[in-house]
């Protein structure tokens, strides 16, 4: 069954807007948005493609080793997978190894929360972001709970590790499940995923 997210003329409001939404809008939407999701994922697999096996203490850890063939096998779904949805070219493979590895990635991060840490990489960034928070008013701001606020409040780091890794893994599956739409190379071949 072929996609069509077309809109009708007589279903719109302002019917002489169908030729916009359907000819420009859809199609330029959806190519942004596989632009901004396979680009993250190219950044964020370009740093893991300098250390291939930087990720192999992580995965052995997390019991579904051996990190030995995950570490790079991640590094290079993330780079090259990021790349590929970017082009718009097997899309839909590229985008759904990515959304299981986002999967995984959100299911760590909810199953194994930063605790009591008050010093990690994000909780560096953080406070490099604000750093208001190293005065002495800053920090009885943060230290009146003992860091609470910081690591779990509506700003923290552990939800934002959550909220993250969970748009990166829908944005990945929603397009595994619709492929590289129209202004792709996947849309100019005889055949797709």
């Amino acid at each position: 069954m072929e996609q069509d997210f077309t809109t009708s003329r007589d279903r719109l409001y302002l019917p002489f807007l169908s030729g916009f939404y359907n000819g420009f809008a859809q199609p330029v939407g959806w190519l942004a948005f596989r632009l901004i999701i396979g680009g993250m994922l190219t950044i964020e697999g370009w740093a893991k493609i300098q250390n291939p096996m930087g990720l192999v203490g992580f995965v052995d850890g997390l019991g579904i080793g051996p990190g030995w063939f995950f570490s790079p096998l991640i590094a290079v779904t993330n780079f090259a997978g990021g790349l590929l949805i970017m082009l718009g070219l097997f899309t839909r493979p590229a985008a759904l190894a990515n959304a299981v590895m986002l999967l995984v990635t959100y299911w760590f991060h909810v199953t194994h929360p930063y605790g009591d840490a008050f010093v990690t990489r994000a909780g560096i960034e953080y406070l490099t972001a604000n750093p208001d928070l190293l005065t002495p008013a800053g920090q009885r701001f943060l230290m009146t709970d003992g860091g609470a606020r910081f690591l779990n409040g509506p700003t923290g780091v552990q939800w934002k590790a959550n909220y993250n890794s969970l748009f990166w893994t829908a944005g990945a599956a929603i397009i595994a499940a619709l492929g590289g739409g129209a202004l792709s190379v996947d849309r100019r071949m005889a055949r797709e995923f």
